[in-house]
């Protein structure tokens, strides 16, 4: 039997810096080990801000800064659940490329693996996780749009 379509969560806006952090915080303190974030939207959006914010919630101690794993393509942080960041901005998309890096000791590990440009991995996408879309929404705001494929952080959306 197929199911009925699900509608999507209707997007909302965070209009400040504040509130983007207190959304990241807020995905982080809920995560399960085994959680997938996917984080897209145009370059400058806040996708590694919000990373950042995940990880203080997930307790990531402050003396381990969350940088931009752009180049290194994956960054490791240790909170309350290990932090999987993955900046696959650089690379191609190839599958091979991909396994060879490993990815789906991320994708599958014990942790909670935070993606950005996730179109890159194709097929390797997980098929339960958070997609979250950041689009600005003036010089400082952001429109959020939430995907509903994650497990424990399917409902998640700002208390107003």
């Amino acid at each position: 039997m197929t199911r009925p379509p699900t509608k999507p969560p209707t997007p909302f806006i965070l209009d400040s810096l504040e509130e983007l952090l207190a959304f990241g915080r807020s995905l982080g303190e809920d995560a399960a080990a085994g959680d997938v974030i996917c984080l897209s939207g145009p370059l400058g959006a806040g996708k590694t801000t919000l990373t950042q914010a995940i990880a203080a919630g997930l307790g990531v101690p402050a003396d381990q800064p969350v940088t931009s794993p752009t180049f290194a393509i994956i960054h490791e942080y240790q909170g309350r659940l290990p932090l999987y960041h993955l900046d696959l901005y650089r690379l191609s998309g190839e599958e091979e490329e991909l396994l060879d890096l490993g990815i789906e000791d991320y994708l599958y590990g014990e942790g909670v693996c935070v993606i950005e440009w996730p179109d890159r991995l194709g097929r390797l996408l997980p098929p339960e996780r958070l997609d979250v879309r950041l689009d600005f929404s003036g010089q400082t705001a952001r429109m959020v749009h939430l995907g509903r494929r994650a497990k424990s952080l399917a409902a998640h959306k700002p208390q107003s």
